[in-house]
């Protein structure tokens, strides 16, 4: 008798923790859809209805509502968190995806997300994925290989001038007067971030020409050796 008592409170009991268990389940679905559709309101304010995505223009807009210039390396951030293919265009999955991560479905919230997702990206680990990300991003066409000059010491400003202060202003410097390259490819460009963690600055001590450097980087280095003596 006391066995079968204990098998049917034990059935009690589980059938408890079951049913609390689909009612934690069921609000969390429901709290997810909510966010969600705050998630693609708020996109939708933004978008462009012709093209169903985010433009220019709506990204501007949204700056100017999280009080962050366009320009802003935040910005370039938030788009490598969405995981967005084209530059200056979020499309709404990219969208639903920066902003679920950063849990964030109002302009308040996103605004309050960006220094924590600026920690996240300055990150070692992330850094160098968003770094490479930031090349890509800014590869106007699809079958585009390089970056010319110009917008590569813009990108190189925005990315890593306030790292790598000393390195960024001499090497663009050298990129502006050089005249052996007119683009910059991605294999040079995360060079030079390589070159920016490994290498001694500005005496060049453990810099081997011998090893897998761009030979961008060896003229870099035999000019800025010319122009220290």
């Amino acid at each position: 008798m006391l066995m079968k008592m204990r098998r049917s409170a034990s059935r009690k009991t589980n059938s408890t923790t079951d049913a609390t268990t689909d009612l934690f389940r069921s609000a969390a679905s429901k709290a997810s859809s909510r966010e969600m559709e705050r998630i693609d309101n708020l996109f939708h304010s933004y978008g462009d209805k012709s093209s169903g995505m985010i433009d220019p223009e709506g990204i501007e807009n949204l700056c100017s509502d999280i009080e962050v210039e366009h320009t802003d390396v935040k910005i370039l951030m938030l788009a490598w968190k969405m995981k967005a293919e084209k530059q200056g265009y979020f499309t709404l999955e990219e969208w639903r995806t920066g902003l679920k991560a950063l849990r964030a479905d109002t302009v308040n919230k996103l605004k309050k997300a960006l220094p924590e997702l600026e920690k996240e990206v300055r990150r070692p680990s992330n850094f160098t994925d968003f770094y490479a990300y930031a090349f890509r991003y800014c590869l106007t066409e699809e079958k585009q290989k390089s970056i010319d000059i110009e917008s590569i010491c813009e990108l190189l400003e925005l990315v890593l001038g306030s790292v790598y202060r000393a390195q960024v202003d001499y090497f663009m410097e050298y990129l502006k007067i050089q005249t052996d390259y007119k683009v910059i490819n991605l294999d040079q460009w995360t060079g030079f971030y390589r070159f920016c963690n490994e290498i001694s600055f500005p005496d060049f001590n453990n810099y081997d020409p011998d090893l897998a450097w761009p030979l961008l980087l060896d003229n870099f280095v035999d000019w800025m050796k010319e122009k220290q003596t």
